[in-house]
């Protein structure tokens, strides 16, 4: 029904204001209906009015008492797990808190996002055991919380397990099932390795979604703030046997930044197969990662073994939208570690898979020499080639993987690098006793549905280079009938120690034009090299031409059968057999990047 102004009812005043009064509360419950809906646009507003607004560092609240604590103290600190947010609710998520202390000396505010408000989960003192840590209470009541936990029952249904925390600029770890924490990941790096010195952005406040007693997901909202930067984040955790982590971030500028780094993941690195310990130790291998991993943009993947460096060393691998990078745990024996306290070989990996086109940038890896393993020397991370104006965002969205399958990260139909050995380079002598020869060897195993494929006779051969640093002496293939792979041998003579050393190597074979065109296909997601794709096309373009060719020649031949030349033709179109027999190469691998560090 149409009411128009003229045939309206009049109302009393007293029922006009009756109505007013419910129009206005209709009115607030809207307004506070949208209040609640709570999202990545509530943050993003704020993110962008301090990017506009001058920084204003945060100034700690610690007491001297909680300021000086040693390490050992401050894990006397311990949260009471019956006083966890949600303890008493049936939802499977269940929140606990990190205490101020150390250098944790300024509090970050913690929102809980319910169905109808928005309230900051304020500090409790009594939701902490200080054990014998000495204080004056009193001076404990303006403090707040450092960090927070996500606890889940990821490895049994009566058991809580801590399966994400966020403690430290920011910085969080993530863990699925079975694992135990090892690498880090970030909202955003600043100005990494630059003689300028590095800035570290700071989450200064969370806001947390209240989950549903069967909700298998938790979302956190993030503010980041720092001197140059601000952001707005979305996590969407999803625990499982590999935790899986939703991220959306908007980033603003709010001054000149040299190197920004999107999605970066902080590890440690202290010695390898590859670089075997200086000192002798009962680990072979002591690390929270062994390589950066990198799926380029034209399907292309890359394997960089990690160092530790004698002097800082930077890599940079220019991409177009990349498919994925990541910083992987190659090896899960227990033998690699022989760890029974940190178990290096449970720590998990973590892989970036970008959602939608990131454009032009590299992957970088930094490299930071360390004494020991209780530093973070490692960090990579995605430099867009094209940065914000102050003002303007930067959005991107990516799914970050924990998991301890490697080998599910990869191409169904590739093969990967398995480990690098290292060792002395030697000859075997006629009487059989190895004679080192002043070069240094690298053995690297390679193993993947590629390879297990072929017979032990195929003729798998390998394309190095060594820069021109290095003499190559050997280069050697050979089948790997423990792993179903093959395994590359190279030996080769450094020519300027104090210089670091690039190679570059991959395994292929020989196929038929026929076969590159299959193994080309659109709808595969093959990891043959790009130039072998272009050179698969280039063939199938000649094979059309050659038969438009003869079409060409018989209508001509049957208008001029007296043309002595009319067949001349005919030569070109027999042309295309001859490079059809010729052979074409298929990279049957990812390409094995290794810098041997300047100094070693």
């Amino acid at each position: 029904m149409i009411v128009s102004p003229c045939n309206a009812p009049k109302l009393s005043a007293k029922r006009f204001r009756s109505a007013l009064v419910a129009g206005s509360a209709l009115l607030c419950l809207f307004s506070a209906g949208q209040l609640w809906a709570f999202n990545l646009d509530d943050v993003s507003v704020k993110a962008k009015e301090l990017a506009g607004q001058k920084y204003e560092a945060p100034r700690s609240n610690l007491p001297n008492e909680f300021r000086e604590m040693k390490f050992a103290d401050y894990q006397k600190i311990r949260f009471l797990t019956e006083k966890a947010e949600w303890a008493n609710q049936k939802t499977p998520f269940k929140l606990s808190f990190y205490h101020q202390g150390m250098h944790f000396d300024t509090p970050v505010k913690i929102n809980e996002i319910t169905a109808n408000t928005v309230e900051e989960i304020k500090y409790d003192p009594s939701r902490f055991d200080f054990g014998d840590v000495k204080f004056d209470p009193k001076a404990t009541e303006q403090l707040g919380y450092a960090g927070f936990r996500v606890l889940y029952p990821i490895n049994k249904a009566d058991k809580q397990d801590e399966i994400m925390t966020m403690l430290g600029a920011s910085y969080f770890r993530v863990i699925g099932k079975g694992q135990t924490y090892g690498l880090s990941a970030r909202g955003m790096a600043i100005d990494t390795a630059l003689p300028s010195g590095e800035e570290f952005p700071r989450f200064t406040e969370f806001w947390i979604q209240q989950p549903k007693p069967g909700d298998k997901h938790l979302v956190i909202f993030a503010l980041l703030d720092s001197p140059r930067a601000t952001g707005a984040y979305r996590l969407t955790v999803r625990p499982g046997s590999d935790t899986v982590v939703d991220v959306k971030a908007k980033m603003f500028l709010r001054d000149k930044v040299t190197k920004l780094g999107v999605a970066p993941l902080t590890s440690m690195f202290l010695f390898g197969a590859n670089q075997p310990s200086k000192v002798l130790n009962y680990r072979r291998e002591l690390h929270d990662s062994s390589g950066l991993s990198i799926h380029a943009g034209n399907g292309e993947w890359i394997w960089r073994p990690l160092n530790n460096p004698k002097h800082l060393s930077v890599s940079n691998f220019s991409i177009e939208n990349p498919r994925g990078f990541g910083l992987l745990q190659r090896g899960r024996d227990f033998s690699h570690y022989e760890d029974l306290d940190d178990r290096y070989d449970k720590r998990p990996s973590a892989w970036i898979e970008p959602k939608g086109d990131w454009g032009k940038g590299s992957v970088d890896l930094v490299e930071i020499p360390t004494a020991d393993e209780t530093n973070d020397n490692i960090v990579a991370f995605w430099s867009p080639e094209k940065l914000p104006e102050p003002g303007q965002s930067l959005d991107v969205a990516y799914r970050m993987h924990w998991t301890i399958d490697e080998a599910s990260l990869h191409s169904p139909d590739s093969a990967w690098v398995q480990q690098t050995l290292r060792s002395t380079g030697d000859v075997k002598q006629s009487n059989l006793i190895r004679q080192p020869d002043g070069s240094v060897a690298y053995l690297v195993d390679f193993e993947g549905p590629s390879l297990q494929v072929l017979p032990e006779d195929a003729e798998v051969r390998s394309q190095v280079s060594v820069g021109d640093n290095a003499e190559l002496v050997e280069n050697s293939v050979r089948y790997n009938p423990e792993t179903k792979g093959w395994r590359l041998t190279l030996r080769m003579k450094i020519k300027d120690p104090s210089k670091a050393t690039e190679m570059r190597a991959a395994l292929v074979k020989n196929i038929s034009p026929a076969e590159a065109l299959k193994t080309a296909a659109p709808t595969s997601s093959s990891s043959v090299a790009k130039a072998d794709k272009i050179a698969a096309r280039q063939q199938e373009k000649k094979d059309k031409q050659a038969e438009a060719h003869a079409q060409a020649q018989q209508v001509k031949d049957t208008k001029d059968k007296d043309n002595n030349d009319a067949k001349q033709p005919v030569a070109a179109e027999a042309a295309p057999a001859t490079t059809e027999s010729a052979p074409t190469e298929q990279v049957l691998t990812e390409t094995w990047s290794y810098q041997l560090p300047a100094d070693e």
